[in-house]
């Protein structure tokens, strides 16, 4: 019986670990970034499905075909498909000016237009 309650204890700290690890710190809006200006390691920390391989593939595509002008954009990257755009959505920002320090819409905002 002593087993199980660890059991128990155990998976009840696992699940609260998991939980407070994808909120945010300061318990406001989930972080964003800036496909067009963010390093691949930055974009994998941020988007969830995207590891670093899939997020070096972005900044390859950034740098080969230029910025992105939406976050539907991802979509031409290989392996980045509309599910994970959306799963992401809160997340992506795509940024306005052409020097890429000014944050733009967010896919959230985008599906709405």
């Amino acid at each position: 019986m002593s087993m199980i309650r660890t059991l128990l204890a155990l998976l009840a700290i696992a699940v609260s670990s998991a939980v407070l690890a994808q909120a945010p710190a300061s318990g406001g809006p989930p972080m964003q970034v800036n496909i067009n200006t963010a390093d691949a390691e930055t974009i994998a920390s941020v988007l969830s499905g995207v590891g670093l391989k899939k997020a070096q593939a972005i900044v390859e595509h950034r740098e080969h075909h230029g910025r992105f002008d939406a976050a539907t954009d991802l979509t031409k990257v290989k392996g980045i498909g509309e599910a994970t755009v959306t799963r992401n959505a809160a997340k992506i920002v795509v940024s306005t000016a052409g020097d890429g320090q000014t944050p733009g819409k967010s896919a959230k905002s985008e599906q709405r237009e």
